[in-house]
């Protein structure tokens, strides 16, 4: 694994993909996965249906100079993979803490694409964070065991609104130290 900065933000390198900085040339791929029902369920933000524009709408948000979150993708052209197999992001939160958030594309589930994305992130600490957070809907077991997996410890249990589901939706909540 290696590091190169890109932008201020850090192209994070694995065997089998590179975690690098989200761009513009993502918005159709993102568009088509997260536009699945079965992904932004298990997020908080992304809605369902997927509106005209949010794709592009959050690429803007996130590619500026003035932003409260890293966001990379998943990419595996090096391998000769896909250019974007799902998103992964650290949200600054204060004393030195980060929150990590991610979704895979369904083509890509079970193959440990999310723990190897985790886990490289973890390792780098691109932010220099003393801790990191994580929450995952309780009906999300596939992730919670990608948190476990990667040195996450469960601190209990919290709700979070999902847009997709209109709803309040019980979590799981999980810790990183680091420091």
């Amino acid at each position: 694994m290696g590091l190169d900065a890109t932008h201020d933000q850090p192209v994070v390198r694995t065997d089998r993909f590179d975690l690098r900085p989200v761009r513009r040339s993502d918005i159709g791929l993102m568009e088509l996965y997260t536009g699945d029902e079965r992904v932004a369920r298990m997020t908080t933000s992304i809605p369902h249906p997927l509106p005209p524009g949010a794709a592009e709408a959050f690429v803007t948000r996130v590619t500026a100079a003035e932003r409260h979150e890293d966001v990379w993708a998943m990419d595996a052209t090096k391998v000769g993979g896909s250019e974007l197999m799902g998103v992964i992001a650290l949200e600054r939160m204060d004393r030195n803490q980060s929150e990590v958030g991610y979704w895979v594309a369904p083509a890509f589930w079970n193959t440990g694409l999310a723990s190897e994305a985790v886990r490289a992130l973890v390792e780098a600490n691109p932010m220099g964070n003393a801790t990191m957070f994580a929450s995952v809907f309780q009906d999300n077991a596939a992730s919670a065991r990608v948190l476990v997996n990667c040195g996450f410890e469960y601190i209990g249990d919290a709700e979070a609104y999902s847009v997709a589901r209109q709803a309040k939706v019980p979590t799981w909540t999980y810790i990183c130290k680091l420091a």
